[in-house]
C-alpha cells in the first residue's frame, strides 16, 4: 500500500488489518513508514520508506511483501496530492512533469509491475479522485493525470481479467483529511468552505477516513470478487451521475 502513513490509505491499511491482512505500508521517509507499521501492529504491517516516482520501488515493494509474509496478493496504489491552488496557466513544464512522474507513470509502473507478479484472485486498486468525472477548482495537476489513470485502471482490468486479477479504482470525494481541510482552506475561510461544500453532498456531511478505510478493505477482499473495470465513488452521493 503507498502513501499509506496517513489519510485514506492508513485508513485503509487500518481497515484491512482489522479483517486480518498482512500490509506493505510506504511513506515518503523510512521513519514515517515504520511509525505507521507500528500503529498498525508489528505482526500484520512492515514500513517502507518509498518514491512512488523511483523505477525500483514497485519490485521492491512486491519483493518485501514476499518476503516478510511469504505472498503477494495485491497493491492499493495512492499518491500525494499534487500542489493546489495554482492556475493552469501558471504551471510550468517541470512541475507538470514533476506531477507526472509522480501521481501518473509511479502509480502506472506499480500496477504493471503488480499485474506481472499476480495470479488468479489477485487485485489492484487506485486512489484516484472524484476529479476523474468533473474538474476541481484549483486541482489543475490533478484534474489533468487522474482520468488518464482511470483510463489505464480500465485498459489493464480488460487485458488482466482473463488471468482472475482484478482492477478498479476509488473515487473519494471530500473526506475529511489534513489535506481537504487545506484544501477549503485555500478559500481564505475554511469553514465557510466546507458548510458550503456539505451543502452540495446529499448526506450533508463530509465523509470520514474510517468509512473510506472500510470500502477500500471490501473491493480489495475476496468479498468483491466479481467486480473489476469500475471507478466507484466513495462521496455521499456528490457525484451527480449514475
Amino acid at each position: 500500500m503507498t502513501g499509506a502513513t496517513r489519510g485514506l490509505g492508513f485508513a485503509a491499511a487500518e481497515a484491512l488489518v482489522a479483517d486480518g491482512a498482512k500490509v506493505v505500508v510506504t511513506g515518503r521517509t523510512d521513519e514515517a513508514a515504520t511509525e505507521a507499521a507500528a500503529q498498525l501492529g508489528a505482526g500484520s504491517a512492515v514500513g517502507v520508506g518509498a518514491d512512488n516516482a523511483a523505477p525500483e520501488t514497485a519490485a521492491r515493494l512486491i519483493e518485501t511483501a514476499k518476503s516478510r509474509f511469504g505472498r503477494f496478493d495485491g497493491v492499493l496504489i495512492s499518491v500525494g496530492g499534487p500542489p493546489a491552488g495554482v492556475p493552469a496557466d501558471s504551471l510550468s513544464d517541470e512541475q507538470w512533469q514533476s506531477a507526472f512522474e509522480t501521481v501518473f507513470l509511479g502509480a502506472v509502473r506499480l500496477a504493471r509491475t503488480a499485474a506481472g507478479e499476480l495470479g488468479e484472485g489477485g487485485v489492484i486498486a487506485f486512489v484516484l479522485s472524484g476529479s476523474v468525472h468533473e474538474p476541481i477548482a484549483g486541482l489543475t495537476l490533478s484534474n489533468g493525470l487522474r482520468p488518464g489513470l482511470a483510463g489505464f485502471a480500465k485498459t489493464l482490468a480488460n487485458e488482466a481479467g482473463p488471468l482472475g486479477i482484478r482492477v478498479l479504482g476509488l473515487l473519494p470525494g471530500r473526506i475529511d483529511t489534513e489535506r481537504l481541510q487545506y484544501l477549503d482552506s485555500l478559500s481564505g475561510d475554511g469553514d465557510a468552505a466546507r458548510e458550503r461544500n456539505e451543502s452540495g453532498i446529499p448526506l450533508r456531511r463530509y465523509g470520514t477516513p474510517e468509512e473510506f478505510g472500510r470500502t477500500a478493505a471490501f473491493v480489495l477482499s475476496p468479498a468483491a470478487s466479481y467486480l473489476t473495470g469500475i471507478m466507484l465513488p466513495v462521496d455521499g452521493g456528490a457525484r451527480r451521475g449514475f
